[in-house]
């Protein structure tokens, strides 16, 4: 009898710290939830503006979700950015082509750079990798002035030249890949080397396989920052039919009419839209990455 009851006394208490404990996550699940909308809210309210007519756009008190979603606002973009000269094809095709081009070269740059410097151990690395470190300290907009020599002095002006080779090497991203590629095992690319393979074999068919979490992060970082660049066409680029997106939607949302002011939360819709796709299909690989390179994100 006494030992029945000494294991229902010691089920009730379990059935008690389960019940505690059940609470507790459920409490912080409930936060976390109303932190993750409380954060979302300005992505809704971007979304809802962009589809709203102009009744509903300049209402008072204003309203937070759309009722009547229309598309006008977007024709009414197409309209504001589009003319003989520069249709608006043109300015998503130079944002596309300068951030996508700009991404692949610096991950594939970052990548060869951290690898030949952790593996291979070259005279003066550890110089080179303080002098990296150095350049983390400096503000981008720091090193315009000498940039803008740089490019110009190389006649890349007007040209996607210069939105794109001043952005490769980058020292943030080098610095990322080289935390990722020390953990690799120096064991795995010796067994290789004595199967045959080559230096370029071990570097495509090993290497990057291995670093696709930190090339991944690489790809969602370049993106957004060359996709929403502003102040790089606004300094490099002089013609109209060489401006990325953000800049022309900059410099023309400033004479829109009250008409098209919906255009502005369309051109806000999709300047945002492609950051939020990159992110989500890459997130499970940048927070994998912050875990291996030991940088809390």
């Amino acid at each position: 009898m006494t030992k029945n009851k000494v294991l229902k006394q010691t089920e009730i208490r379990k059935k008690r710290k389960s019940i505690k404990l059940s609470w507790g996550w459920f409490f912080t699940y409930s936060f976390m939830i109303g932190l993750v909308a409380f954060t979302a809210l300005p992505l809704i309210y971007m979304v809802s503006t962009a589809f709203k007519p102009i009744d509903e756009l300049f209402i008072y008190p204003p309203r937070f979700l759309v009722r009547k979603p229309t598309l006008t606002n977007f024709s009414n973009l197409l309209t504001a950015l589009s003319s003989s000269e520069v249709p608006f094809t043109r300015y998503i095709l130079n944002s596309v082509v300068t951030a996508v081009t700009t991404v692949v070269l610096t991950v594939i740059v970052s990548a060869m750079g951290a690898f030949s410097l952790v593996k291979y151990r070259p005279k003066g690395s550890d110089a080179m990798f303080k002098i990296i470190l150095a350049a983390l300290m400096f503000s981008p907009h720091v090193t315009q002035i000498p940039t803008y020599m740089v490019v110009n002095s190389l006649g890349m002006i007007n040209r996607y030249s210069a939105l794109i080779i001043p952005k490769i090497a980058v020292a943030y991203n080098f610095f990322l890949m080289k935390q990722f590629i020390e953990q690799m095992p120096d064991v795995l690319m010796e067994a290789a080397r004595i199967d045959g393979a080559n230096e370029w074999y071990l570097f495509w068919k090993i290497v990057m396989p291995s670093l696709k979490p930190a090339w991944a992060t690489l790809v969602v970082f370049s993106f957004v920052a060359n996709w929403n660049d502003y102040f790089s066409p606004l300094i490099f680029i002089t013609s109209q039919a060489m401006k990325t997106l953000p800049l022309a939607l900059q410099t023309i949302a400033g004479g829109l009419s009250i008409a098209r002011a919906g255009a502005v939360g369309a051109a806000t819709f999709l300047m945002t839209l492609p950051t939020i796709i990159i992110f989500t299909l890459m997130q499970a690989r940048v927070m994998e990455t912050m875990v291996h390179s030991g940088i809390k994100a």
